[in-house]
């Protein structure tokens, strides 16, 4: 009876075995590819790594296989001092492929100088690439790009959901970090729009769960991070957008359209803040007269009729802006970037018929992605890339509810070598630069972290790297601020 039972034993072991390594294996593998890029000038020898790393749950069993591709610098001897970068994309459905392709990563797409399709399509040498000063890890949350649930079986719960989301990434981050043993390397995470949820919540995350204290976070074309506006002050705050967009289309007043853009900006700000939001916080009790002033101001800086603005109540809503704008002319304007024109099938209606920006980048990015990881980086899989639009429904509710931005303030708080970036487009009407401004702003109402906070703008839209002007300019910024958010070794930090 021994004999048998252990004989059992056995057979249920290697059964175990059989059945649970190839789930494993799919999930935990990857392949490493050496290449050469000219940075800056420097040519630079480095590694690709293209592969998968497993989500586990509570009983070390994988429930996920996240893709990633992991950058290293080739010749490194103090690989401890060498900073590490972890780059998420947002949606929260989207691929890591537009800052991997578009932004920092060391082969960019193939467009033109403001960032329009090419073709054939292909991918270049990136000369603007931040692989010389850190090593980057892209990293794919579940059901974005080839990473997927283990099976049916797992629930979305899991994974779909702020806090959801940020909790098993801090996991698989550790694990990362075990693994490739970048514990004593100086951290960074790079996030873009809902990324840049996803990077906030995680500051504090891995701060609090994992004991891994960060010392720098980049946030790309932020949402409002859990910062509750609505109201007068988030429709006050889009109108520098709205200026903005108006005077790359040549729609404002003479006397502002001969300035230059950065000359007329700060003028709408402060009008934004010292007219516009407690004009619009009185509501219909507002005197008429100053109604009257109001609604003139308004249409002199967004070009849209006053009319149209008294129509609305002085709330100009932001579809309707991008249909209206440029409505005699027969096009609409984008919305993360607003220097695109749309064709609708109709010059009539309060919101334009597609995103104009978003198709043109789709139509750039998702050939350029699944050539590049399966021929350049030999990264072999029938599976579809998923660019974005997998992740639904998304869990925003209870446990869920955001307060990433509080999440952010704490974790520098506590860390005094915590330093954060904020990087914005001018032309980007649905993470708009003046609200990522004033989120900024709010996020430290004591102000006794503003020394280590800092502001960016560029000429272009939600993804300004594809413009090459503010590629090299956005990318040099990411290099300055490493630089200044790394200590040199021995010092201290002021607590």
């Amino acid at each position: 009876m021994k004999k048998v039972l252990g004989l059992l034993i056995v057979c249920l072991t290697v059964a175990d075995v059989l059945f649970s390594q190839p789930l494993v294996s799919k999930m935990d593998s990857s392949v490493t590819t050496t290449h050469q890029v000219t940075i800056k000038g420097q040519r630079i020898t480095y590694t690709a790594t293209a592969g998968k790393q497993p989500v586990w749950d509570e009983k070390g069993k994988p429930v996920a296989g996240l893709f990633y591709v992991y950058y290293e610098r080739s010749g490194v001897t103090d690989r401890a001092a060498r900073p590490l970068i972890f780059s998420f994309n947002g949606g929260p459905g989207a691929a890591s492929c537009w800052m991997h392709l578009g932004y920092t990563g060391p082969r960019r797409l193939l467009i033109d100088d403001e960032g329009y399709p090419v073709q054939p399509y292909g991918i270049t040498e990136n000369p603007n690439s931040i692989l010389d000063v850190a090593d980057i890890v892209y990293i794919e949350p579940v059901n974005t790009g080839f990473s997927r649930a283990a099976n049916d079986s797992v629930p979305k719960s899991k994974f779909f959901g702020v806090y959801a989301d940020i909790k098993y990434l801090a996991e698989w981050i550790n694990t990362f970090v075990h693994r490739k043993n970048r514990w004593p390397s100086p951290k960074y995470l790079v996030g873009e729009s809902y990324g840049t949820t996803r990077v906030s919540g995680l500051a504090l995350e891995l701060q609090e769960s994992h004991w891994m204290y960060l010392n720098g976070v980049v946030l790309v074309s932020p949402t409002n991070l859990g910062i509750v506006r609505g109201g007068p002050v988030e429709a006050a705050n889009k109108l520098p957008y709205f200026a903005a967009a108006a005077w790359f289309h040549k729609k404002l007043p003479a006397d502002l359209q001969k300035k230059d853009l950065v000359d007329v900006l700060p003028e709408v700000e402060k009008f934004t803040i010292n007219e516009l939001i407690p004009a619009l916080a009185m509501g219909g009790f507002l005197d008429p007269a100053k109604k009257k002033e109001i609604t003139g101001k308004l249409a002199r800086y967004t070009g849209i009729s006053e009319k149209a603005i008294l129509e609305h109540n002085l709330f100009i809503p932001t579809a309707f802006f991008w249909k209206e704008l440029m409505r005699n002319e027969g096009y609409s304007v984008g919305r993360l970037d607003s220097r695109y024109l749309g064709i609708d099938r109709e010059s009539g209606g309060d919101k334009p018929d597609y995103a104009a920006e978003n198709t043109s980048w789709q139509h750039s990015f998702t050939p350029a992605i699944n050539y590049y990881l399966r021929e350049v980086l030999n990264y072999k899989t029938d599976l579809a890339y998923f660019v974005a639009g997998q992740t639904r429904p998304w869990d925003r509710e209870g446990a869920n509810t955001d307060h990433t931005a509080e999440d952010l303030r704490k974790a520098m708080a506590e860390n005094p070598f915590l330093h954060l970036m904020v990087q914005s487009g001018y032309y980007d009407g649905a993470c708009d630069y003046f609200n990522a401004k004033y989120n900024m702003w709010q996020m430290d109402p004591s102000g006794k972290l503003k020394d280590r906070m800092e502001w960016k703008g560029y000429r272009s839209g939600h993804m300004m790297y594809l413009r090459t002007e503010d590629l090299i300019t956005s990318n040099e910024d990411i290099r300055n601020f490493i630089r200044k958010s790394t200590p040199k070794p021995g010092q201290p930090a002021k607590y």
